[in-house]
């Protein structure tokens, strides 16, 4: 039997609170909810087009610029696929 690709992750800083969940052999079903709409848009076609279930809740200081939020993002689904591919 083959093992499911699946796997959650968080984090959570002083500027962010994140869960994300992923599904690398999934059908490119996605929720994502991100206080940056661009962010939001990119990642629904990273799951869509890659055919990744994606499932992202992330809060994040975004008021003087999004960087911790986008680089906490990136660290936080990376980590998430890392475990899922082990």
């Amino acid at each position: 039997m083959k093992k499911e690709r699946i796997s959650e992750n968080s984090r959570k800083t002083s500027e962010t609170e994140i869960y994300c969940k992923v599904n690398i052999d999934g059908k490119g079903v996605h929720k994502i909810i991100t206080p940056i709409p661009f962010m939001n848009h990119m990642l629904e076609q990273i799951s869509k087009h890659g055919f990744i279930d994606l499932e992202v809740k992330c809060s994040g200081d975004i008021e003087i610029d999004a960087h911790h939020t986008i680089e906490d993002l990136g660290w936080c689904i990376g980590e998430a696929i890392n475990k899922a591919l082990m």
